[in-house]
């Protein structure tokens, strides 16, 4: 079921991801759009959509964002997602698990490396063929460094080469398979002080954002995290369009 807020709105977005009020950034989703009608006069009409109707349910949006909240119900669903932004010309931002699947899309859709996998979804996966591993030490509710590249889109919508955001995962990129995405060119613009990637931006799209941190757990929700109100003006922008 999809759920629509009661205010009308100029860009219509998908959330993609399978609601559950036991996931605290699905929780923020109602604060951070009052407060971008409010304070940034970005009015979205955002629709709900579970990962499992994602593959045929995307057609129509400005823009898609693809939240927390794995292991998704459906995979192929949070993939279609991620690959309808990517191929349309859609605003796109995926944040935590949004970010490891979209990087999991790009490895499979455009480097042709089919049969690289999700440790989260297919744990039986030997090593070398997972491209999104547990991490070292989680970073469930934990801070971090982000460091951002000069020139960037991360780096200009956060106005600054160095931020400090909010994690809750467990799984991160295998470093092993980057090289192929940076070569089909992905550009991963944003590392922590060891270098982990953390930020991938695809240059040349309208906006293709993702963060392993969690922008919408920014603060109390009552100001939108730059990463967010970069997408929702993108979306506006694309309904205008």
């Amino acid at each position: 079921m999809t759920e629509k807020p009661q205010h009308a709105a100029d860009a219509r977005i998908a959330l993609v991801g399978d609601r559950s009020p036991g996931v605290r950034s699905h929780t923020r989703i109602p604060l951070l759009l009052r407060a971008l009608r409010e304070r940034d006069g970005l009015d979205l009409d955002a629709y709900w959509i579970p990962t499992e109707e994602a593959a045929e349910g995307l057609a129509g949006f400005d823009g898609i964002w693809l939240l927390p909240g794995s292991p998704y119900r459906s995979e192929a669903g949070a993939l279609a997602a991620a690959r309808t932004a990517r191929e349309h010309g859609v605003p796109f931002l995926g944040t935590c698990a949004g970010f490891q699947h979209a990087l999991l899309e790009y490895a499979r859709g455009v480097c042709g490396l089919t049969r690289l996998r999700h440790a989260e979804n297919d744990p039986s996966a030997a090593d070398g063929e997972a491209l999104i591993v547990p991490l070292a030490c989680s970073l469930r509710g934990h801070e971090g460094a982000v460091r951002l590249a000069p020139g960037s889109l991360a780096e200009q919508l956060l106005g600054a080469e160095r931020t400090v955001e909010r994690y809750h995962c467990a799984f991160g990129p295998d470093p092993r398979h980057l090289d192929a995405l940076r070569a089909h060119g992905l550009r991963f613009s944003g590392t922590d002080d060891e270098g982990a990637v953390r930020v991938a931006e695809l240059p040349g799209h309208p906006f293709y954002l993702a963060t392993l941190f969690q922008p919408e757990l920014a603060g109390d929700g009552t100001r939108p995290h730059p990463a967010v109100r970069g997408f929702a003006t993108a979306a506006v922008r694309h309904a205008g369009a």
